[in-house]
């Protein structure tokens, strides 16, 4: 991670990603609504979200792949424990022992997903939620080599389903810039995609297409903001809303209650 930044960890300190970073804000503007007590985060990514949910929970526990930057100060005001391992299984976590657990944009990067939620189930106390964004198959505009799935609405209900029964399934969507935004990138992928004349991002594996689609993901993001400097740039979490889902919403916002 250290010699390519993916651009599936997505930073607010480069304009071109202004677009995705607030896609991704208002689900953890929207959970800090919502939590309370212990709360587990898996995947905190580059640490953006902690600032929004810490202050709401009486005990925080952040898990990544990867070492996320927290400072000591926020992890002592906030009563925060960091913690670096790959999941599943939630290695050191008690049964029964956490209140809410949040997870935006990981599970489609879990292997075994439905491990991944049965350990969930696992750890949340009776009551207790799950929290969870993924993309939406539906609207995405390519195959990401960095995701072992992505899930339909009906995909998404069933792989809860292995663990949970009381599950709500929202969606993010956007609304008028964020939509113009989405239509400008789908005919600049379009382009880009018109060169694999033999469906090859289909055909090769993951490992192959990785680093080709980080560095064209890159390039055309920057593009998208350099030629359209004005929209990319005025985007806010405003430019974004969670309602019931339908085929229509970018990520699917999902809790599901034990």
């Amino acid at each position: 991670m250290g010699i390519l930044q993916t651009a599936e960890r997505s930073s607010p300190l480069d304009p071109s990603e202004n677009v995705i970073f607030q896609r991704h804000m208002i689900a953890y503007m929207e959970t800090a609504k919502m939590i309370s007590g212990t709360v587990l985060e898996i995947g905190c990514g580059e640490g953006y979200g902690i600032t929004e949910l810490a202050p709401k929970a009486e005990q925080y526990f952040a898990v990544d792949k990867y070492n996320t930057p927290i400072s000591e100060e926020l992890k002592e005001k906030n009563n925060i424990i960091f913690k670096q391992m790959e999941v599943p299984p939630l290695k050191g976590i008690d049964n029964n022992s956490i209140d809410f657990v949040v997870t935006f944009q990981v599970i489609e990067h879990i292997n075994n997903d439905e491990l991944f939620i049965s350990e969930i189930y696992r750890v949340l106390k009776p009551g207790g939620k799950l929290i969870l964004t993924t993309p939406n198959q539906l609207m995405s505009l390519t195959r990401n080599p960095w995701h072992f799935r992505e899930y339909t609405p009906n995909q998404i209900q069933e792989i809860l389903q292995t663990s949970f029964q009381d599950i709500d399934i929202k969606g993010v969507f956007g609304l008028e810039k964020a939509m113009e935004y989405y239509e400008i990138n789908k005919k600049a992928v379009e382009k880009i995609m018109r060169w694999d004349i033999f469906n090859l991002q289909y055909l090769l594996p993951n490992f192959l297409l990785q680093i080709p689609y980080d560095i064209l993901n890159r390039i055309n993001r920057q593009k998208l903001q350099h030629n359209n400097d004005t929209l990319v740039n005025v985007v806010t979490i405003d430019d974004f809303c969670i309602k019931p889902m339908t085929n229509k919403c970018f990520d699917y916002f999902c809790i599901a209650t034990k």
